[in-house]
């Protein structure tokens, strides 16, 4: 069973700085991509960064303040997020696409923590 486990969101205010963090765990045999998708009340999810074979993309609204970044030994995937905005809070999803040992590949996500940027 895989599992994918969040950490590093809370409050900070305007112009502050957070690290998510994300862990897949269980039985892996490869990890394709990880990214990080957002959801804000009353919005859709969106993809604000992903990261597959050391490429990275990013929403444009996150361009040159989130930096994504993976640990490949440790299957742990984290995005830097600076100067941040009242607007990036949301709940961060974190996602991967992951071929377990004795599964289907599939597309796996955390439970979701929450940034909330308020002065």
């Amino acid at each position: 069973q895989v599992q994918l486990v969040e950490s590093g969101g809370g409050l900070v205010q305007p112009g502050g700085s957070l690290r998510l963090s994300c862990a897949a765990s269980g039985s892996i045999f490869s990890i394709n991509s990880m990214g990080w998708y957002r959801q804000a009340p009353g919005k859709q999810r969106e993809l604000v960064a992903i990261i597959r074979g050391g490429v990275t993309n990013y929403a444009d609204s996150v361009k040159g303040r989130f930096t994504i970044s993976r640990d490949n030994a440790r299957n742990t995937v984290y995005m830097q997020m600076n100067s941040l905005k009242p607007e990036d809070t949301a709940v961060y999803y974190c996602n991967a696409d992951i071929m377990p040992r004795s599964m289907a590949r599939g597309s796996y996500w955390g439970q979701g923590t929450q940034v909330t940027v308020s002065s």
